[in-house]
């Protein structure tokens, strides 16, 4: 949910002397209406339906069960609580997504506590709650569970503030429990004692994710678990969990449709070899698998008897060799999805060329992000190579070491489909590596090429012209992310005159200031967030935007070593809740 322009009913200018006109009866009977709604799950498509007329709007609010909240901060739980009143599932997101580089300090806010104490008033039948980026305590993970009888599935994705006690709550008293997903969460102090809180009569888990906690956990609690779970359909264990242990789980659970293996460091036995290999072998229905902490090249052909129906692949835990990595991609000719580290180097994405031709999405992150220097990793040359044979291939995330104008733009000849385009060359300010011209044509050949792009990443040394282009082709854009790049406000002037449906935009360590920033008076209210931070923006260019436009959160983050002048990191979005009330000392709101 984003803040939508105010209906009558809740406008205060409504009132007897109104000359707002009438509208006529509507051809639907109320009962047949909402019939019509309940069929419509998009919360995007529901919004738009809601601005219809009254009628509809009425009747949209009284028909939605399903809740997408993209920043906590748009709206608040008063007002949600009181539009929607037969909500059961929520997604609710916090923090701006430059926290996940440490850009935020952990205080900055986004607890999902107050929504909670919300939920748990007008909301008893709530069933789901997704959490992204929020903060929330053991004290919110107990409230959850004591609150909601019928609660049934929490996902916890890159959110910090609980500890093995909050799980613990939620294992105890959530006993219609199918799924808990935690995944890149930020956890401390969570031991694994939090799975022997489950009821030795609980087996109704479908889902079941821990892989992102640290800490050992036990064992023989969790395999009860598994075995009287006979609906489980994912499991994603930590690096705790042993291949032989991995066996005997997959031994109670061949009807899984996703895996998340734990390490495979482990010295094996003939025996053991073979069992592992057998009970691979015998998951029929794997569809997704991840995890492969510390991969041994001689145990990876146990999974082989499992890779013909994958569909993705995640090997971001598994910094395999060019070698080992082709060896397991001629086992998977139906993947879809696939994330690799760039240690398997431009011949392991010429195998991906060669042996996936059905992919779609390809994820390549580096070893060592803040080794700018390494001559190993990937280059155009392997993108190049997985473009020729994937030519279905429209999501990419790729951190390389070296690009070329001329690779990207043979890359977006060979897949126009391109609706996620992300390169990062992970030296700022990199040019062409061949001709040290700028990488503005490479970036005019994605937005020129690709029309259906809605997510752009910019990386490399860059011009005003790339935001020119970026402004005049791409006009289905959504999200961009810009980092040190641009000459001058103008740059930034062109994106925001330019791209009509625009809702996010990141920016950091770029020349653009307040004249950039004041270009989008008429753009942010029709956004979700702009971020700027490093920029040339001062505080008095961010007082005058917060004078302009009130409906606008404008939020300073403010560092010990800040001049008081300068507006070092912004955060700026659009709410019907006004300035929120949490804000610690070092976020001044204007």
């Amino acid at each position: 949910m984003d803040p939508e322009p105010k209906k009558p009913e809740d406008s205060p200018s409504n009132s007897a002397n109104s000359h707002t006109p009438v509208q006529p009866p509507s051809p639907f009977p109320d009962e047949v209406l909402e019939k019509v709604l309940s069929f419509i799950d998009s919360h995007k498509d529901r919004s738009s339906v809601s601005l219809v007329r009254k009628d509809w709007y009425n009747a949209e609010r009284w028909t939605r069960s399903k809740l997408f909240i993209g920043n906590c901060y748009s709206v608040s739980p008063e007002i949600v609580a009181r539009r929607f009143p037969r909500i059961k599932s929520i997604t609710l997101k916090g923090k701006p997504r430059f926290s996940d580089f440490n850009m935020l300090p952990r205080d900055w806010g986004a607890n999902v506590h107050s929504w909670l104490v919300m939920f748990a008033k007008v909301y008893p039948f709530l069933e789901e709650l997704r959490l992204k980026r929020m903060t929330v305590t053991d004290e919110s993970l107990e409230l959850l569970a004591k609150s909601f009888s019928g609660f049934k599935s929490l996902s916890l994705s890159s959110c910090d503030g609980f500890t093995d006690i909050g799980l613990k709550a939620i294992a105890s008293h959530c006993r219609n429990l199918t799924e808990l997903d935690i995944q890149d969460s930020v956890t401390e102090d969570v031991g694994g004692g939090w799975l022997s809180c489950f009821p030795e009569n609980f087996a109704s888990l479908e889902v079941l994710n821990f892989a992102s906690l640290n800490s050992e956990v036990s064992f023989d609690d969790l395999e009860r678990l598994v075995s009287r779970c006979k609906s489980l359909r994912v499991l994603k264990v930590n690096e705790s969990i042993t291949l032989d242990q991995l066996q005997r789980l997959l031994v109670h659970a061949p009807q899984l449709l996703e895996l998340g293996t734990g390490s495979f460091l482990q010295e094996l036995t003939p025996r053991q070899y073979e069992d592992i290999e057998s009970a691979f072998s015998n998951c029929k229905n794997l569809q997704i698998l991840s995890g492969l902490w510390e991969a041994n090249s001689l145990y990876l052909p146990v999974l082989y008897g499992a890779c013909a129906g994958l569909t993705f692949l995640n090997l971001s835990d598994a910094p395999l060799q060019s070698g080992e990595f082709a060896k397991l991609l001629a086992h998977c000719p139906n993947l879809r999805r696939l994330w690799v580290v760039d240690t398997v180097e431009d011949k392991g994405l010429e195998a991906v060329g060669s042996s996936c031709p059905l992919l779609e999405e390809l994820r390549v992150f580096p070893a060592d992000p803040y080794d700018r220097h390494h001559r190993d990793g990937v280059t155009e040359l392997g993108f190049l190579a997985v473009s020729r044979g994937c030519r279905n291939l429209h999501y990419v995330l790729y951190f390389c070491r070296r690009m070329t104008n001329a690779a990207v733009v043979t890359i977006v000849q060979n897949c126009p489909d391109f609706t996620h385009f992300r390169l990062c060359i992970m030296t700022p300010g990199q040019p062409d590596y061949l001709t040290n011209d700028p990488m503005d044509e490479a970036f005019a050949a994605v937005v020129k090429t690709c029309t259906k792009l809605k997510r752009l990443s910019v990386s490399g040394l860059l011009t005003d012209l790339t935001f020119e282009f970026i402004g005049k082709y791409a006009k289905n854009l959504e999200t961009l992310s810009v980092a040190f790049a641009g000459n001058s406000d103008w740059g930034m002037q062109c994106v925001l005159e330019g791209c009509p449906k625009l809702r996010k935009l990141e920016i950091r360590d770029s020349p653009f200031g307040n004249a950039a920033l004041l270009s989008g008076l008429k753009k942010y209210e029709m956004m979700r967030s702009l971020w700027m931070s490093d920029c040339n923006v001062t505080m008095k260019g961010c007082r005058l935007l917060a004078r302009e436009m009130p409906r606008l959160n404008v939020e300073v983050i403010m560092d010990e070593e800040s001049d008081e002048s300068q507006a070092d990191k912004v955060y700026v979005y659009r709410s019907v809740a006004g300035p929120r009330r949490d804000a610690p000392p070092f976020v001044l709101t204007l």
